[in-house]
Protein backbone atom coordinates (compact mmCIF):
# COMPACT_ATOMS: atom_id res chain seq x y z
CA UNK A 1 0.00 0.00 0.00
CA UNK A 2 1.80 3.11 -1.29
CA UNK A 3 -0.99 5.89 -1.63
CA UNK A 4 -4.68 5.67 -0.20
CA UNK A 5 -7.74 5.78 -1.45
CA UNK A 6 -11.46 6.27 -0.84
CA UNK A 7 -11.37 2.22 -0.55
CA UNK A 8 -8.79 2.25 2.16
CA UNK A 9 -10.51 5.08 4.45
CA UNK A 10 -13.80 2.92 4.23
CA UNK A 11 -12.13 -0.28 4.88
CA UNK A 12 -10.20 1.60 7.55
CA UNK A 13 -13.78 2.76 9.58
CA UNK A 14 -15.01 -0.75 9.07
CA UNK A 15 -12.47 -2.50 11.40
CA UNK A 16 -12.57 0.39 14.66
CA UNK A 17 -13.33 -1.35 17.81
CA UNK A 18 -16.05 1.16 19.65
CA UNK A 19 -14.09 0.95 22.64
CA UNK A 20 -10.98 2.51 20.69
CA UNK A 21 -12.08 4.77 18.52
CA UNK A 22 -14.80 6.74 18.92
CA UNK A 23 -17.21 8.64 16.68
CA UNK A 24 -16.99 11.97 17.71
CA UNK A 25 -19.87 14.54 17.78
CA UNK A 26 -20.36 17.79 16.04
CA UNK A 27 -21.68 20.78 18.00
CA UNK A 28 -22.85 23.68 16.54
CA UNK A 29 -21.38 27.18 18.00
CA UNK A 30 -23.73 30.07 17.66
CA UNK A 31 -21.09 31.96 19.02
CA UNK A 32 -18.45 31.37 16.42
CA UNK A 33 -20.59 32.09 13.66
CA UNK A 34 -21.89 35.04 14.62
CA UNK A 35 -18.14 36.26 14.70
CA UNK A 36 -17.30 34.70 11.14
CA UNK A 37 -21.00 35.24 9.86
CA UNK A 38 -21.50 31.40 9.38
CA UNK A 39 -23.10 28.14 10.81
CA UNK A 40 -19.70 27.01 12.58
CA UNK A 41 -20.29 23.15 13.34
CA UNK A 42 -17.71 21.94 15.92
CA UNK A 43 -16.07 18.99 14.71
CA UNK A 44 -14.85 17.56 18.07
CA UNK A 45 -11.92 14.88 18.23
CA UNK A 46 -10.52 16.04 21.41
CA UNK A 47 -13.15 14.32 23.03
CA UNK A 48 -11.78 10.86 21.81
CA UNK A 49 -10.59 8.43 24.50
CA UNK A 50 -6.74 9.31 24.10
CA UNK A 51 -8.06 13.28 23.51
CA UNK A 52 -7.22 12.98 19.60
CA UNK A 53 -7.98 11.77 16.26
CA UNK A 54 -4.29 9.78 16.60
CA UNK A 55 -6.26 6.96 17.74
CA UNK A 56 -7.90 6.26 14.47
CA UNK A 57 -4.49 5.87 12.54
CA UNK A 58 -2.67 4.29 15.05
CA UNK A 59 -6.24 1.40 15.40
CA UNK A 60 -5.75 1.37 11.49
CA UNK A 61 -1.96 0.44 11.42
CA UNK A 62 -2.51 -2.11 14.43
CA UNK A 63 -5.33 -3.96 11.92
CA UNK A 64 -2.82 -3.66 8.98
CA UNK A 65 -0.09 -5.80 10.86
CA UNK A 66 -3.07 -8.16 12.26
CA UNK A 67 -4.75 -8.90 8.98
CA UNK A 68 -0.61 -9.05 7.50
CA UNK A 69 -0.19 -12.01 10.25
CA UNK A 70 2.66 -10.14 11.79
CA UNK A 71 5.57 -11.15 13.77
CA UNK A 72 5.23 -7.86 14.88
CA UNK A 73 5.99 -8.07 18.99
CA UNK A 74 6.59 -4.11 19.48
CA UNK A 75 5.97 -0.81 18.11
CA UNK A 76 7.62 2.17 18.49
CA UNK A 77 6.94 5.76 17.68
CA UNK A 78 8.20 9.11 17.84
CA UNK A 79 5.34 11.80 18.98
CA UNK A 80 5.20 14.90 20.64
CA UNK A 81 2.17 13.73 23.05
CA UNK A 82 -0.86 12.82 21.06
CA UNK A 83 0.21 10.10 18.47
CA UNK A 84 2.12 8.41 21.25
CA UNK A 85 -1.59 7.74 23.47
CA UNK A 86 -2.20 6.94 20.46
CA UNK A 87 -0.06 4.08 19.40
CA UNK A 88 0.09 2.97 23.04
CA UNK A 89 -3.67 2.70 23.52
CA UNK A 90 -4.27 0.77 19.97
CA UNK A 91 -0.40 -1.28 20.62
CA UNK A 92 -2.36 -2.54 24.01
CA UNK A 93 -5.39 -3.64 22.69
CA UNK A 94 -3.66 -5.65 20.26
CA UNK A 95 -1.44 -7.08 22.41
CA UNK A 96 1.57 -5.54 21.27
CA UNK A 97 4.47 -3.78 23.56
CA UNK A 98 5.07 -0.13 22.75
CA UNK A 99 7.85 1.93 23.33
CA UNK A 100 7.14 5.70 22.71
CA UNK A 101 10.16 8.36 21.98
CA UNK A 102 9.06 11.83 23.50
CA UNK A 103 11.08 14.94 23.68
CA UNK A 104 12.59 16.23 26.97
CA UNK A 105 10.22 19.13 27.29
CA UNK A 106 7.28 17.37 26.06
CA UNK A 107 4.25 18.22 28.03
CA UNK A 108 3.69 15.89 31.14
CA UNK A 109 0.04 15.25 30.82
CA UNK A 110 0.91 13.84 27.44
CA UNK A 111 3.94 11.57 28.81
CA UNK A 112 2.13 10.32 32.08
CA UNK A 113 -1.03 9.69 29.79
CA UNK A 114 1.08 7.69 27.36
CA UNK A 115 2.32 5.16 30.21
CA UNK A 116 -0.91 5.12 31.53
CA UNK A 117 -1.84 3.37 28.49
CA UNK A 118 0.90 1.03 28.82
CA UNK A 119 3.34 1.93 26.75
CA UNK A 120 7.34 2.55 27.36
CA UNK A 121 7.95 6.21 26.98
CA UNK A 122 11.43 7.14 26.61
CA UNK A 123 12.10 11.39 26.71
CA UNK A 124 14.98 11.91 24.21
CA UNK A 125 16.06 15.46 22.43
CA UNK A 126 14.65 18.52 22.17
CA UNK A 127 12.48 18.34 19.43
CA UNK A 128 10.88 16.13 17.58
CA UNK A 129 12.90 15.05 14.99
CA UNK A 130 15.38 14.04 17.55
CA UNK A 131 13.34 11.90 19.13
CA UNK A 132 12.18 10.86 15.56
CA UNK A 133 15.91 9.64 14.48
CA UNK A 134 16.15 7.77 17.88
CA UNK A 135 12.62 6.14 17.87
CA UNK A 136 13.36 4.61 14.40
CA UNK A 137 17.09 3.36 16.01
CA UNK A 138 15.10 1.36 18.14
CA UNK A 139 12.64 0.15 15.76
CA UNK A 140 15.85 -1.72 13.77
CA UNK A 141 15.88 -4.55 16.59
CA UNK A 142 14.18 -7.46 15.72
CA UNK A 143 10.05 -8.00 15.50
CA UNK A 144 9.91 -4.58 16.02
CA UNK A 145 7.82 -1.94 13.92
CA UNK A 146 8.66 1.76 13.70
CA UNK A 147 4.76 3.36 13.61
CA UNK A 148 5.19 6.66 11.73
CA UNK A 149 2.78 9.47 12.98
CA UNK A 150 1.97 10.64 9.32
CA UNK A 151 4.36 9.43 6.70
CA UNK A 152 2.40 5.47 6.17
CA UNK A 153 -0.62 5.24 4.10
CA UNK A 154 -2.08 3.03 7.26
CA UNK A 155 -2.10 5.80 9.60
CA UNK A 156 -3.82 8.63 6.82
CA UNK A 157 -6.53 6.08 5.93
CA UNK A 158 -7.23 6.05 9.43
CA UNK A 159 -7.18 9.66 10.25
CA UNK A 160 -9.29 10.00 6.66
CA UNK A 161 -12.39 8.45 8.51
CA UNK A 162 -12.82 12.02 10.44
CA UNK A 163 -13.77 13.29 6.50
CA UNK A 164 -16.37 10.58 6.08
CA UNK A 165 -18.05 11.15 9.78
CA UNK A 166 -18.15 14.96 8.71
CA UNK A 167 -20.14 14.19 5.52
CA UNK A 168 -22.58 12.12 7.20
CA UNK A 169 -22.85 14.55 10.00
CA UNK A 170 -23.20 17.62 8.45
CA UNK A 171 -23.81 17.34 4.82
CA UNK A 172 -24.69 20.73 3.86
CA UNK A 173 -21.07 21.69 4.54
CA UNK A 174 -19.36 24.26 2.73
CA UNK A 175 -15.48 24.42 4.21
CA UNK A 176 -13.89 21.88 6.44
CA UNK A 177 -10.77 23.73 8.42
CA UNK A 178 -7.83 21.20 9.58
CA UNK A 179 -4.87 22.15 11.54
CA UNK A 180 -1.42 20.95 9.71
CA UNK A 181 1.26 18.93 11.35
CA UNK A 182 3.16 16.12 9.15
CA UNK A 183 -0.21 16.43 7.28
CA UNK A 184 -1.84 13.08 8.20
CA UNK A 185 -5.06 14.37 9.49
CA UNK A 186 -5.83 16.51 6.35
CA UNK A 187 -4.49 14.24 4.00
CA UNK A 188 -6.26 11.93 4.58
CA UNK A 189 -9.28 14.18 5.36
CA UNK A 190 -8.47 15.53 1.81
CA UNK A 191 -9.05 12.00 -0.04
CA UNK A 192 -12.61 11.47 2.09
CA UNK A 193 -13.66 14.83 0.95
CA UNK A 194 -12.88 15.09 -2.55
CA UNK A 195 -13.87 11.46 -3.18
CA UNK A 196 -17.34 12.13 -2.09
CA UNK A 197 -18.28 15.97 -2.10
CA UNK A 198 -15.28 17.36 -4.26
CA UNK A 199 -17.16 20.69 -4.03
CA UNK A 200 -16.12 21.42 -0.19
CA UNK A 201 -13.25 23.21 0.22
CA UNK A 202 -10.52 22.14 2.78
CA UNK A 203 -8.13 24.96 4.67
CA UNK A 204 -5.79 23.72 6.27
CA UNK A 205 -3.89 25.73 9.27
CA UNK A 206 0.17 25.91 10.41
CA UNK A 207 1.50 27.86 13.11
CA UNK A 208 3.58 30.98 11.57
CA UNK A 209 6.50 29.28 13.33
CA UNK A 210 5.84 25.71 12.02
CA UNK A 211 4.99 26.85 8.48
CA UNK A 212 6.11 23.91 6.60
CA UNK A 213 4.03 23.54 4.23
CA UNK A 214 3.89 26.84 2.51
CA UNK A 215 7.61 26.29 1.42
CA UNK A 216 7.44 22.67 0.63
CA UNK A 217 4.41 23.55 -1.35
CA UNK A 218 6.80 25.84 -3.25
CA UNK A 219 9.44 23.80 -3.83
CA UNK A 220 7.91 20.68 -4.65
CA UNK A 221 9.55 19.02 -2.04
CA UNK A 222 9.04 18.73 1.42
CA UNK A 223 10.88 21.31 3.67
CA UNK A 224 11.78 20.65 7.05
CA UNK A 225 12.36 23.59 9.77
CA UNK A 226 14.84 22.43 12.55
CA UNK A 227 13.39 24.90 15.05
CA UNK A 228 9.85 25.59 15.20
CA UNK A 229 8.55 27.07 18.32
CA UNK A 230 4.78 27.55 19.13
CA UNK A 231 2.46 26.55 21.94
CA UNK A 232 0.54 24.23 19.65
CA UNK A 233 3.20 21.19 19.96
CA UNK A 234 0.75 18.91 18.78
CA UNK A 235 1.23 19.99 14.68
CA UNK A 236 4.86 21.26 15.75
CA UNK A 237 6.33 18.15 13.53
CA UNK A 238 8.88 20.49 11.45
CA UNK A 239 8.30 18.55 8.33
CA UNK A 240 5.64 16.70 6.35
CA UNK A 241 6.65 13.58 4.23
CA UNK A 242 6.42 12.97 0.48
CA UNK A 243 3.51 11.00 1.23
CA UNK A 244 1.89 13.93 3.05
CA UNK A 245 2.76 16.77 0.63
CA UNK A 246 1.34 15.07 -2.39
CA UNK A 247 -2.11 14.57 -0.66
CA UNK A 248 -2.03 17.85 0.76
CA UNK A 249 -1.33 19.62 -2.95
CA UNK A 250 -3.79 16.96 -4.62
CA UNK A 251 -6.87 18.01 -2.19
CA UNK A 252 -6.22 21.27 -0.12
CA UNK A 253 -7.82 24.34 -1.44
CA UNK A 254 -5.63 26.61 0.16
CA UNK A 255 -3.26 26.89 3.76
CA UNK A 256 -3.28 29.86 5.81
CA UNK A 257 -0.64 30.42 8.71
CA UNK A 258 -1.37 32.09 12.24
CA UNK A 259 0.11 33.71 14.85
CA UNK A 260 0.47 31.97 18.59
CA UNK A 261 -1.31 35.00 19.84
CA UNK A 262 -4.41 33.89 17.46
CA UNK A 263 -3.98 30.54 18.51
CA UNK A 264 -4.06 31.18 22.38
CA UNK A 265 -7.44 33.43 21.72
CA UNK A 266 -8.98 30.06 19.96
CA UNK A 267 -8.66 28.47 23.23
CA UNK A 268 -10.10 31.07 25.65
CA UNK A 269 -13.12 31.29 22.59
CA UNK A 270 -13.94 27.65 23.20
CA UNK A 271 -13.42 27.61 26.44
CA UNK A 272 -15.78 30.84 27.00
CA UNK A 273 -18.29 30.07 24.21
CA UNK A 274 -18.49 26.05 23.14
CA UNK A 275 -17.44 25.35 26.67
CA UNK A 276 -14.46 22.62 25.74
CA UNK A 277 -10.97 22.68 26.38
CA UNK A 278 -8.52 21.56 23.52
CA UNK A 279 -4.57 22.36 22.81
CA UNK A 280 -3.24 24.51 20.67
CA UNK A 281 -3.26 22.50 17.80
CA UNK A 282 -6.97 21.72 18.03
CA UNK A 283 -7.99 25.52 18.53
CA UNK A 284 -5.53 26.50 14.90
CA UNK A 285 -8.76 25.13 13.28
CA UNK A 286 -10.54 28.23 14.60
CA UNK A 287 -8.16 30.65 14.67
CA UNK A 288 -8.78 31.65 10.39
CA UNK A 289 -12.30 32.04 11.96
CA UNK A 290 -11.04 34.91 14.68
CA UNK A 291 -8.77 36.66 12.55
CA UNK A 292 -10.60 36.52 8.99
CA UNK A 293 -7.76 34.68 7.30
CA UNK A 294 -10.48 32.60 5.13
CA UNK A 295 -14.12 34.16 4.02
CA UNK A 296 -16.54 32.05 4.95
CA UNK A 297 -19.61 34.33 5.10
CA UNK A 298 -22.82 32.70 4.52
CA UNK A 299 -21.30 29.15 4.44
CA UNK A 300 -21.09 26.30 6.68
CA UNK A 301 -18.10 25.85 7.97
CA UNK A 302 -16.51 22.39 9.93
CA UNK A 303 -13.45 23.42 11.72
CA UNK A 304 -11.64 20.09 13.58
CA UNK A 305 -10.94 20.24 17.12
CA UNK A 306 -7.90 17.12 16.94
CA UNK A 307 -6.81 17.42 20.64
CA UNK A 308 -7.51 18.20 24.33
CA UNK A 309 -4.16 17.48 25.35
CA UNK A 310 -3.12 20.96 27.12
CA UNK A 311 -0.99 20.74 29.83
CA UNK A 312 -1.79 22.74 32.51
CA UNK A 313 1.02 25.31 33.09
CA UNK A 314 0.59 25.93 29.24
CA UNK A 315 -3.18 26.54 30.15
CA UNK A 316 -2.32 29.00 32.83
CA UNK A 317 0.70 30.66 30.59
CA UNK A 318 -2.12 30.92 27.80
CA UNK A 319 -4.96 32.48 30.35
CA UNK A 320 -2.30 34.68 31.67
CA UNK A 321 -1.70 35.83 28.10
CA UNK A 322 -5.44 36.75 27.34
CA UNK A 323 -5.93 38.49 30.59
CA UNK A 324 -3.62 40.92 30.18
CA UNK A 325 -4.40 41.40 25.91
CA UNK A 326 -8.07 42.02 27.50
CA UNK A 327 -6.64 44.39 30.46
CA UNK A 328 -8.12 41.95 32.97
CA UNK A 329 -4.91 41.37 34.32
CA UNK A 330 -3.01 44.75 34.71
CA UNK A 331 0.15 45.53 36.06
CA UNK A 332 0.96 49.31 37.06
CA UNK A 333 4.13 50.90 38.01
CA UNK A 334 3.91 54.55 39.96
CA UNK A 335 6.34 56.34 40.65
CA UNK A 336 5.69 58.18 44.43
CA UNK A 337 7.27 59.97 47.44
CA UNK A 338 8.48 57.09 49.73
CA UNK A 339 6.42 58.79 52.31
CA UNK A 340 4.19 56.99 55.02
CA UNK A 341 0.23 56.42 53.53
CA UNK A 342 1.21 56.68 49.75
CA UNK A 343 0.47 52.70 49.63
CA UNK A 344 -2.75 52.86 51.71
CA UNK A 345 -3.74 55.81 49.28
CA UNK A 346 -3.16 53.95 46.01
CA UNK A 347 -4.25 50.96 47.37
CA UNK A 348 -7.60 52.67 48.07
CA UNK A 349 -8.04 53.41 44.86
CA UNK A 350 -8.13 50.01 43.70
CA UNK A 351 -10.55 49.13 46.09
CA UNK A 352 -12.82 51.90 45.55
CA UNK A 353 -13.14 50.91 41.78
CA UNK A 354 -13.78 47.04 42.64
CA UNK A 355 -9.93 45.96 41.26
CA UNK A 356 -8.44 43.24 43.41
CA UNK A 357 -4.61 43.81 44.02
CA UNK A 358 -2.90 40.60 43.76
CA UNK A 359 0.55 41.76 44.10
CA UNK A 360 2.57 44.31 45.18
CA UNK A 361 6.64 45.21 45.12
CA UNK A 362 8.12 48.40 46.28
CA UNK A 363 10.96 49.38 44.81
CA UNK A 364 13.62 52.16 46.12
CA UNK A 365 17.19 50.99 44.32
CA UNK A 366 16.59 52.01 40.70
CA UNK A 367 19.36 54.51 38.79
CA UNK A 368 16.07 56.58 37.80
CA UNK A 369 14.87 57.54 41.04
CA UNK A 370 15.98 61.02 42.91
CA UNK A 371 16.58 60.50 46.63
CA UNK A 372 13.28 59.97 48.34
CA UNK A 373 11.66 58.37 45.22
CA UNK A 374 10.54 54.71 44.96
CA UNK A 375 8.14 52.36 42.31
CA UNK A 376 5.43 50.40 43.32
CA UNK A 377 4.19 48.09 41.47
CA UNK A 378 0.98 46.77 41.27
CA UNK A 379 -0.54 43.92 39.82
CA UNK A 380 -4.43 43.71 40.13
CA UNK A 381 -7.60 42.27 38.34
CA UNK A 382 -9.94 44.17 36.64
CA UNK A 383 -13.03 44.09 34.68
CA UNK A 384 -11.69 45.03 31.30
CA UNK A 385 -10.01 48.09 29.36
CA UNK A 386 -12.47 50.40 30.39
CA UNK A 387 -12.11 49.51 34.45
CA UNK A 388 -8.35 49.36 33.97
CA UNK A 389 -8.36 52.66 32.19
CA UNK A 390 -10.77 54.04 35.06
CA UNK A 391 -8.43 53.16 37.58
CA UNK A 392 -5.41 54.57 35.63
CA UNK A 393 -6.84 58.07 35.25
CA UNK A 394 -8.07 58.23 39.00
CA UNK A 395 -4.15 57.75 40.24
CA UNK A 396 -3.07 60.24 37.93
CA UNK A 397 -5.64 62.65 38.96
CA UNK A 398 -4.00 62.02 42.39
CA UNK A 399 -1.03 63.29 41.51
CA UNK A 400 1.08 60.22 40.24
CA UNK A 401 2.99 59.50 37.18
CA UNK A 402 2.16 55.90 36.24
CA UNK A 403 2.79 53.53 33.57
CA UNK A 404 1.40 50.27 32.74
CA UNK A 405 3.96 47.59 32.33
CA UNK A 406 2.23 44.42 30.76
Amino acid sequence: MTGVDIEDVHAAAEQFDDDIVERTPVDRSRSLGEMADAEVFLKMEHLQRTGSFKTRGASNKMASLRAADSVVERVVAASAGNHAQGVALAASAANLDATIVMPQDAPQAKIDATREYGAEVVLHGRDFRTAMDHAESLAEADRTEFVHAYDDPDIVAGQATVGLEILEDVSEVDTVIVPIGGGGLIGGVGVALKALRPDVRLVGVQAESAATVPRSLEKGEPHTEDEVDTIADGIATGGIASLTLDLIDSHVDEVVTVSDGTIARGIILLMERAKQVVEGAGAAAVAPLVTDAIDVSGETVVPVLSGGNIDVSMLQTVLTHELTERNRLLQLRVLIDDQPGVLEEISGVASDHGANIRTVHHYRANADLDVGEAYITFEMETSGTEHAETIKRTIRDRGYEITQVN
